[in-house]
């Protein structure tokens, strides 16, 4: 109908609860899938963004940032997230700082890469067995309300979450035919 506001789209809901959850640092690895959240996050002065070559890297960067008084989050995917468990234990979880990550999820649902799908079942059980809060968004009926909160939750238990991207709701990475 004429005259009607589109929905949003599943990064303007990200970028919404980050802005609510006042989280100002967004350090990344960069990401296709992740780009339209880049672009935005790039585009908007409210933040301070940059990219990093390492996600080890970044989620020191994020711990630093809490430890100065300023709420960050680290984007990757998920093949990045390999490299984590030692980091992800002897700092934020150890030390109660509430690390966010974002993390578009690769692996799944068609993946044509099969590095991307061993690491994507490693990834779920890994946050499991760190008793690391973490939440899968696969409709955009849900997306602002689970990032809103799982935020919120970080930071008021001062412990690590995070939020995985499926590729039902962001598209995902496929192979063109």
């Amino acid at each position: 109908m004429a005259g009607e506001t589109p929905a949003p789209r599943w990064h303007e809901l990200i970028i919404a609860a980050l802005k609510e959850n006042d989280v100002k640092l967004v350090v990344y690895v960069p990401d296709n899938v992740l780009r339209p959240l880049l672009e935005a996050i790039h585009a908007d002065p409210y933040f301070n963004c940059f990219p990093v070559a390492r996600e080890e890297e970044g989620l020191g960067i994020v711990c630093g940032s809490w430890m100065a008084g300023l709420r960050g989050v680290l984007l990757m995917q998920t093949s990045g997230f390999a490299t984590l468990a030692n980091v992800i234990a002897s700092l934020p979880c150890a030390a109660q700082i509430p690390a966010l990550m974002i993390v578009s999820e690769r692996g799944t649902l068609g993946e044509f890469n099969y590095g991307q799908s061993l690491v994507w079942r490693t990834m779920k059980p890994t946050l499991d067995a760190l008793s690391m809060n973490h939440q899968t968004i696969t409709r955009l009926d849900e997306c602002a309300a689970i990032a809103e909160r799982t935020m919120r939750q970080a930071f008021s238990t001062q412990a690590p979450a995070c939020l995985i991207l499926s590729p039902l709701l962001t598209g995902g990475k496929v192979v063109k035919k």
